[in-house]
């Protein structure tokens, strides 16, 4: 069950991301987006695996919670970091005079 909440929360938010990239660059940048997510999602999946490999037993934790789940659950904690600082935007700086008289 936790799995499948990840995937779907990963589908929502390559959909949001194809989207965002979309409306501001283009149909090509959304696709790049989707295959960046996509990307980092697979390798993140894989070494989240091996260092849960080592910390746990395949079990994990119940029926639900095995060491898939956890995997999936640290990826997602990684990606969520990483997409915060990859999307977000720098706040604005103050203007100066001499753009204060080009707008003006």
């Amino acid at each position: 069950m936790v799995a499948l909440l990840v995937f779907y929360a990963h589908v929502v938010a390559m959909a949001w991301a194809f989207t965002k990239r979309w409306q501001e660059e283009g149909l090509a940048e959304g696709f790049i987006a989707v295959a960046f997510m996509v990307l980092i999602f697979f390798v993140g999946w894989s070494i989240s695996s091996f260092i849960l490999k080592l910390f746990m037993e395949q079990e994990g934790l119940g029926v639900f919670f095995d060491r898939d789940a956890a995997s999936l659950v640290l990826l997602t904690a990684g990606e969520s970091v990483l997409y915060y600082f990859f999307v977000r935007k720098e706040p604005a700086q103050k203007r100066g005079p001499e753009e204060e008289k080009r707008t003006t």
